[in-house]
């Protein structure tokens, strides 16, 4: 099957053409068909699988045959957790409309509100939204959604894991009650089957693979280290490895900033996201390793859903996440449509239970290889990843040591320092 059968205009089809998509992905072949027919759908599917172009390119048909006179009306909005995504699903919309007549936007938080209104009062005809930046907007009266025709909820478990299940009540009662709906996510939690009772009318259900199971591309593996030595290992991965574009997450915003800091006393350029950038910064640092200006990105689960990074080859997961899903939302970074990837886990003995959960929740045991010189139990000094310009440094069992070339302090000094993690 090609894009010229799912009934697609001329103008689509020449976006899609410079686009270089030849032909549609499953998830593209089943939900294409079912909204252009205007029906509600369900749609269950891996990451990176394409379906944002699953409900972005009908959509656009649709409203593209309808054309309205005067100013323009939000007649599809989409529903979306982060600022990222938001940002990356309207230049899709974008790219696909680039022939057609019709204006897309995204708005968010984290940049001020009076352009976004200056935009709006033009009219827009695609408006892509988080939900805490749209309530702002219809409490001041900046945004009408009256004549919205196609709602999408994009990511919708995450928006419910994020805690904007009341904020996306509150916008779906918002609108007219005669609208198309369509919902897409990972999983089909009990909180989603429920607000899809509540908002939508006889949805049609596809799901193209099980829930929580991770792309079969993905090569995925765990390396058992102390604590004190993930930083160690994790930039002896990197440069004995020569990669040249990893995605690491760390648990927490503090704990990425540090660790940016230390991979690039490592010599291995690094930038931090995650929840407390200004969208200046973040927008700056995911630009800064698209472009492989940088080459590690430390991030928090900000980024485990909606980061669209081409051909992504390395995600690794410097702390196991303690929500066994969002390991699986973490490693869909990367091997995505289907090209494949890598994913690596640093897991510590505090991390066992987590390890276990995630192994439930996929159905396998992942594969366990111990890294020589990061065993666990190994001493702190064992050899580090060296500055640029430095030689690789030995483990100290294995350094000649005589009372005329061994400084008294050092050992001590070097012990600490790794002690304390820095």
């Amino acid at each position: 099957m090609s894009f010229q059968t799912l009934g697609l205009s001329a103008a689509v089809l020449r976006a899609l053409d410079e686009q270089a998509y030849n032909e549609p992905t499953p998830i593209q072949r089943a939900a294409i068909p079912i909204v252009l027919e205007g029906r509600d759908l369900m749609a269950g599917a891996q990451t990176g699988t394409g379906k944002t172009a699953g409900f972005a390119l009908p959509i656009l048909e649709l409203l593209n045959s309808q054309p309205v006179k005067g100013r323009r009306p939000v007649r599809a909005l989409v529903l979306v957790p982060t600022r990222e995504l938001a940002a990356q699903v309207e230049q899709s919309f974008r790219d696909y409309g680039k022939y057609l007549s019709l204006r897309t936007y995204a708005i968010f938080g984290g940049v001020g509100i009076n352009p976004q209104i200056h935009k709006l009062e033009r009219g827009v005809d695609v408006l892509v939204a988080t939900p805490g930046r749209l309530l702002d907007h219809v409490a001041q009266g900046t945004v009408d959604l009256s004549r919205v025709q196609a709602l999408v909820l994009d990511e919708a478990d995450r928006m419910l894991d994020m805690g904007f299940v009341h904020d996306v009540r509150r916008l779906l009662r918002a609108l007219p009650s005669e609208r198309q709906t369509l919902l897409f996510s990972a999983t089909f939690s009990p909180a989603i089957k429920q607000l899809a009772r509540e908002f939508m009318s006889n949805p049609e259900m596809i799901q193209m693979a099980r829930s929580n199971t991770t792309a079969e591309q993905v090569t995925q593996r765990i390396h058992p280290v102390d604590k004190t030595q993930k930083r160690a290992a994790l930039s002896w991965l990197i440069g004995s490895n020569n990669w040249r574009q990893v995605l690491v997450f760390t648990r927490t915003k503090r704990g990425a900033d540090r660790l940016a800091r230390q991979l690039e006393q490592d010599g291995l350029k690094s930038t931090a996201i995650h929840g407390n950038k200004s969208q200046g910064a973040r927008t700056r640092a995911l630009a800064s390793f698209k472009s492989e200006r940088v080459r590690v990105l430390v991030a928090t689960d900000i980024a485990a859903r909606g980061l669209d990074i081409d051909e992504l080859p390395h995600v690794v997961n410097y702390d196991l996440p303690n929500v066994a899903e969002d390991y699986v939302h973490r490693i869909g970074r990367t091997g995505r449509a289907g090209r494949a990837g890598e994913a690596v886990s640093l897991v510590c003995g505090e991390e066992r239970q987590y390890l276990a959960d995630i192994e439930r929740l996929i159905g396998r045991k992942l594969h366990s290889e111990v890294l020589p010189g990061y065993e666990p139990g190994t001493p702190v000094n064992r050899p580090q990843t060296p500055r640029r310009g430095q030689a690789p440094s030995k483990p100290s069992s294995a350094r000649r040591r005589s009372r005329h070339d061994r400084p008294r302090k050092s050992g001590r000094r070097e012990g600490g320092r790794a002690a304390r993690g820095e």
